[in-house]
């Protein structure tokens, strides 16, 4: 389940230096692999039956460091190029995923401010119609898990972590990623994204991308059905019964609020 951790002043201390936890997750059974795009096996990486994930803001530079070695270890596992970018842009929330002191996942949300989102270098077009109705558009980008440790729980609540920053904090309406299209069946069932631009390659891995598009209306109504369910959601094949409840959710939110005054 998932537990939500009180800290101490001291802790809030060394949190607030780019430290913070913002959940930790006790796995209630062995930890069964997921197959996420992006993933690699390293079964010497992280022990299979480690039972306690954090999943933190990645501020300091360490952290930055880490999670991308795993994204080019993930990545140049399936034979794509990384280029480095600025992660500690003011328009990019990372967060890592971790057991004990390894990194064992990763995700980088990118807001749509002045910069500009990673996804326009090739479906500007697409996400300017978007802009041009008004929508508050938001990227997902470097997401990538350990097939090592994998779990539905640990995606599951890295992606609603990523939301709870886009949707209720800074009010985004739509969640745009850019995968490979042999990726796009697990995106559309796992989570609901829909195809919302052609197939072009991708410079930045030299590999061909798809962009999908997520309304964060619909991951609200899939978060109000099916979140905290677990397994007992018999039937349905997406994430949602692994995410937080509203309750945990609610926590969690008034947390991230806090820390960012």
């Amino acid at each position: 389940m998932f537990g939500i951790l009180a800290r101490s002043p001291a802790q809030q201390s060394r949190n607030s230096v780019g430290q913070q936890t913002i959940v930790a997750i006790d796995a209630e059974s062995r930890l069964r692999s997921l197959s996420v795009p992006e993933c690699a096996t390293d079964q010497s990486s992280v022990q299979l039956d480690q039972r306690r994930f954090k999943i933190r803001l990645a501020r300091t530079t360490d952290q930055r460091q880490s999670a991308n070695l795993l994204i080019r270890k993930m990545y140049s596992w399936r034979g794509y190029h990384t280029m480095a970018e600025a992660d500690h842009a003011a328009n990019r929330i990372s967060l890592s995923v971790s057991s004990e002191d390894h990194i064992i996942g990763t995700l980088t949300l990118g807001l749509d401010v002045e910069e500009g989102l990673s996804a326009d270098a090739m479906y500007k077009g697409e996400i300017d119609q978007l802009r041009a109705q008004g929508r508050r558009i938001c990227e997902i980008t470097k997401l990538a898990v350990d097939q090592s440790v994998g779990s539905r729980r640990v995606l599951a609540a890295l992606f609603h972590i990523a939301y709870i920053h886009a949707h209720r904090i800074h009010g985004c309406t739509d969640i745009m990623i850019e995968v490979n299209p042999r990726h796009v069946m697990f995106y559309e069932r796992m989570l609901g994204f829909r195809r919302f631009g052609e197939e072009k390659l991708c410079a930045r891995v030299n590999a061909p991308a798809v962009l999908l598009r997520l309304e964060t209306d619909y991951v609200d109504i899939q978060l109000t059905k099916f979140a905290g369910l677990g397994e007992k959601a018999a039937g349905e094949r997406s994430l949602y019964p692994y995410a937080f409840h509203k309750a945990e959710e609610a926590g969690i939110t008034q947390r991230l609020l806090a820390h960012s005054h």
